[in-house]
């Protein structure tokens, strides 16, 4: 290298030491290095800081490079006192700096930094050399700053928006594909006892060697001490040109190769070592009763494998598939070794070991290896008893055996107290959804025990966990009538039953019960559109009956009239419908054929934040959920990885364009923290709609969570994308077609049942995945399907407001427009509105085709604007980027809140404040149509009797005059110059507003 430079990468620290007296520190890192200091931003409130941030040293002398020392030192500022506070330190040495092809991301534990002081945790960096050209170095602070002056800059920022120099921000070329690096430079004051002023306009010398930028486009910072500042740049979407098996993607088009792959082309061909045990033979006898417990583990350098254990069986059978990573061999012999299990320790049978340069190469669609017959050695060698089946052999993820095989890099090291159940890759099916109309008619012949008061009946209907009750009526005989529907969730194949008990309340919070009537859901009517139902009656079964069918010798007087079925032609919702993933109705008979493919590389995800610790040092054991539709698919869990690298690929067939595909990434809670649950890392929303057909999108999407302490960047996920069209026509169709089915408008749903409904309906859902192996918790399919996104929200609130101006914000930047017109502000412009506006006048044929090709042409311009990329979170469009605390934390309190009387009454009065604004917006909204209804309903005499004698005028003159010529006198009047207008309201404006209002009216 001819000039070096040592490039420092900041990326994130884990489980630090709370420094702030409240549970949290507020971090940043200060670099040392040859003579040279950078600081990153501070990170306020949070133990897991998030920087990714990068930094270039110069290297005064490169043939002392060995003997130089990297220092990186986390501090937390304390704001009270204003001094910083050391959580730790990590020192490099030169002899560990490698070029950037070698270097990776690594997790230093941090050391004490000062004697008496702690340490715990871990920081991420990577550390390398460079000596790309391109890449300038950064500016170091000359001297220490004494921390008083740090805080008081801190303090005083908004005061004074600079108080040091500014320094140039200059992205960085990118030297790793999909990676994105960043310069931040820190300058520091002048003097160290008094802060200086900024100049009008700061020249910035560069040094020999360093590159100028643009002098029209540079990016100022003002870096004083770190201060919490959010880089969008972290939170955006990054396009890479990774190589796939159907070869590289560039630009959304894939340019193929010689070895292309015929499936799993949206993701990177991976080459496992496959070790298929199939059965044993003839074992040798090993205790004393001459039996044997076989299992079979198959190793490769440190990692293994086991199989089930069999007891008492000579000829065992297990059948099972072992998959090793090629890229992770650390050996070249293959051992599978036959054990017998003991309660001492496991003895050895024998064993059968491989050449990994003998093993052959499949690649499907070749058919399977077919496996042999492998007579059994001992440790020296020599031929023993006993045989086994085995298949060894080479081949990617596009194997058949892959699904259901025990993957090496889905276990730790020697690792098999995790049943491989819990990690392996699954493809669930949702059970599909139906709903219940229970119309409870009448009760006949109701036999009531207590005849000493008058009975108070009401009826409680239940299928499965859902309950809900009829309003109680006094019963003035033995007939009741409710005549009252209820709507409930259920799921096929409809193995629960409709609980009807009617029950007459003679007490406070005690009911008795007067019959009970248990209905199939198999026996109820099944109906597609609106068509009329029969009621039937139903005999009610005894208070103390428990069976579900009333025995035939047994005679019971009291029935109940209902009407019941199922509802085939609505769709179940468990998501919202702005971002639901199926539209179709329950019945299939009305599912219309499919009109695309989508299919879904999932690629890998990178610098994930580790949040358990393992042997001291943070990790993850990650997977990914996707669903679309009834379909859910899980990945393989990758354990002990922050890197992980799944390229597993999976399609959905598409019924409506309109849907979205949702991606999230967990932390498997199952492995080693029993009961732990599995934390969400992240999620990724994909709109079809917004794909262009036959383009492959490959993107590397920001995982954002939001936390009490704020947004935060888990990592990011590497997908792979590309929908497939199979009828333009059909697509095109849809979109005039309603979104919902049309049992949504023939008999809608009130939005109160849709939230208690969808709410029921992801229960069910859970409970019946969570069923399956591996399972898909509740908390899974809760994050995936927003099931709490009803909450109250002041941050989701405002940004809701925020996205109603952005609406409007056409409509007032063309009042904007034309206001400017009328006022003459551009002569030009005005003239030739004038001129516009009189040819429309005397061609008005001609208004309509101009809006529509107006509309063409806008269209066509923002054309080549178009997004290139599917949309992604976005935290100013969340307004997670500028929320303020308390409404985080009001935001994570639980329901009930738990937060103390203080804080509670501080909300309330706020929420108070926001409700007394939206009192007076519709208010006023309300004022202005009472005038319009006061025009002609006499309550302010006068006022009428111009209103009618101007509508009278306006009638003679509108029939005496031209049409034509009465709106170009009002054109030219609204834009006449501004020498013939006034300052003062018009008379109409002036004539409405003194119309009354009903605000004297209220209290």
């Amino acid at each position: 290298m001819s000039n070096p430079k040592l490039a420092v990468e900041v990326v994130r620290a884990h489980n630090l030491i709370a420094k702030d007296g409240q549970g949290a520190s507020n971090a940043f890192v200060e670099l040392n290095f040859d003579d040279q200091t950078f600081r990153t931003t501070m990170k306020e409130k949070d133990l897991d800081p998030y920087w990714n941030e990068s930094f270039y040293f110069n290297i005064s002398n490169p043939d002392n490079i060995h003997d130089l020392t990297l220092e990186a030192h986390v501090y937390s500022f304390n704001k009270s006192n204003e001094s910083r506070s050391s959580l730790g330190k990590v020192r490099i040495n030169g002899t560990s700096f490698v070029p950037f092809s070698d270097a990776v991301v690594f997790d230093y534990p941090l050391e004490k930094g000062r004697m008496f002081s702690k340490a715990k945790g871990e920081l991420a960096l990577k550390v390398y050399l460079t000596d790309d050209p391109s890449i300038r170095f950064s500016t170091p602070i000359p001297g220490m700053i004494s921390t008083s002056t740090f805080a008081n800059l801190h303090n005083n920022q908004s005061e004074m928006p600079s108080l040091v120099e500014d320094t140039v921000v200059e992205e960085v070329p990118k030297v790793k594909k999909g990676f994105r690096q960043t310069l931040y430079d820190i300058a520091h004051p002048k003097s160290q006892t008094e802060p200086p002023t900024p100049p009008p306009q700061k020249t910035v010398t560069y040094g020999v060697g360093e590159m100028r930028p643009q002098p029209l486009t540079p990016q100022v910072a003002h870096m004083m001490y770190p201060r919490p500042s959010p880089h969008p740049a972290e939170f955006s979407l990054k396009e890479t040109n990774p190589f796939l098996g159907g070869g590289q993607v560039v630009g959304g088009r894939v340019r193929p190769t010689e070895n292309r792959s015929s499936i799993y082309d949206l993701v990177e061909p991976m080459h496992f070592l496959y070790v298929r045990v199939v059965k044993a033979r003839d074992l040798p006898h090993k205790d004393a009763t001459g039996g044997i417990d076989p299992f079979v583990e198959v190793r490769l350098g440190n990692y293994k494998g086991v199989t089930k254990r069999f007891e008492k069986n000579h000829n065992p059978e297990w059948n099972t598939v072992f998959t090793f990573a090629r890229d992770r061999l650390q050996s070249s012999i293959l051992e599978v070794v036959v054990k017998d299990k003991d309660m001492v320790k496991n003895e050895f049978v024998g064993r059968v070991r491989f050449d990994l340069h003998d093993i052959p190469t499949r690649v499907p669609p070749d058919s399977p290896l077919a496996p042999e017959w492998y007579r059994l050695e001992d440790k020296k060698g020599e031929k023993k008893k006993g045989e086994l089946m085995l298949a060894v052999w080479v081949g990617t993820q596009a194997d058949e055996a892959f699904a259901d095989a025990l993957h090496s890099d889905a276990s730790s090291f020697d690792d098999s107290s995790t049943p491989s159940t819990l990690i392996r890759s699954k493809v669930y099916h949702a059970p599909r959804l139906w709903y219940v109309r229970v119309n409870v008619i009448e009760v006949q012949d109701l036999v009531v025990y207590e005849g000493n008061h008058a009975p108070n009946v009401h009826i409680k209907i239940q299928i499965g966990n859902q309950m809900l009750r009829t309003k109680p009526l006094m019963a003035q005989s033995s007939n009741v009538t409710w005549n009252e529907e209820f709507i409930f969730v259920t799921a096929e194949p409809f193995d629960d039953h409709l609980i009807l008990l009617v029950e007459d309340r003679v007490g406070p919070n005690k009911d008795e019960n007067l019959g009970k009537v248990f209905i199939p859901l198999t026996m109820i009517d099944r109906r597609h559109d609106d068509r009329m139902i029969q009621p039937r009656w139903f005999n009610l079964h005894q208070p103390s009956s428990t069976d579900v069918e009333e025995p035939k010798n047994h005679k019971f007087a009291s029935r109940i009239h209902l009407r019941v079925c199922l509802e085939g032609g609505y769709h179940v919702l468990d998501e919202s419908t702005y971002y639901s993933s199926d539209l179709r109705p329950s019945a299939k008979q009305l599912w219309k054929p499919p009109i695309g493919l989508l299919e879904l590389g999932i690629l890998n995800a990178d610098a994930l934040t580790p949040m358990k610790t393992r042997n001291g040092r943070g990790t993850l054991d990650t997977f990914c959920v996707a669903k679309y539709g009834h379909k859910w698919v899980r990945t393989r869990t990758i354990t002990d990885n922050l890197n992980p690298r799944y390229n597993e690929q999976y399609t959905w067939e598409v019924y409506d364009p309109s849907t979205v595909l949702t991606v999230g990434v967990f932390d498997n809670g199952e492995i080693n923290q029993k009961g732990q649950g599995d934390k969400k890392i992240g999620k990724v929303r994909i709109r079809i709609s917004t794909l262009e057909t036959g383009r492959v999108y490959t993107h590397s999407y920001p995982l954002l969570v939001l936390h009490s302490s704020g947004v935060k960047k888990m990592g990011e996920l590497h997908l792979a994308i590309r929908f497939s069209c199979t009828s333009l026509l059909n697509m095109m169709q849809l979109y005039t077609r309603p979104l919902l089915p049309k049992m949504h408008y023939k008999a809608p749903l009130t939005m109160s049942q849709l939230e208690m409904l969808r709410h029921q309906a992801v229960d069910i859902v859970a409970a019946r995945l969570s069923r399956a192996e591996p399972p898909l918790r509740k908390e899974v399919i809760e994050y995936m399907t927003d099931a709490d996104s009803h909450i109250w929200s002041m941050r989701r609130s405002k940004a809701n407001f925020f996205r109603i101006l952005a609406v409007f914000s056409g409509l007032l930047a063309a009042g904007k427009w034309l206001n400017d017109v009328c006022l003459w502000k551009n002569t030009v412009t005005t003239a030739l509105v004038h001129v516009l506006f009189i040819m429309l006048i005397s061609f008005p044929e001609l208004i309509l085709p101009t809006l529509c090709l107006y509309l063409f042409l806008i269209g066509a311009w923002n054309y080549r604007f178009r997004p290139m990329y599917p949309p992604h979170m976005n935290i100013s469009l969340s307004c997670a980027d500028s929320v303020n605390p308390d409404e985080l934390d009001e935001e994570f309190d639980l329901f009930p809140t738990k937060c103390p009387d203080d804080r509670l009454r501080i909300r309330y009065d706020r929420l108070r404040s926001v409700a007394g604004r939206m009192q007076t917006v519709v208010g006023d909204i309300a004022s202005q149509g009472e005038r319009f209804q006061a025009l002609l309903s006499w309550r302010d005499p006068r006022a009428t009797v111009i209103f009618m004698a101007s509508c009278l005028l306006s009638a003679f003159l509108l029939y005496s005059v031209p049409f034509k010529l009465l709106v170009f006198l009002a054109g030219i009047y609204a834009m006449r110059h501004p020498r013939f207008r006034q300052k003062l309201p018009p008379v109409p404006l002036n004539f409405f507003r003194r119309l009354p209002a009903r605000t004297d009216s209220m209290l």
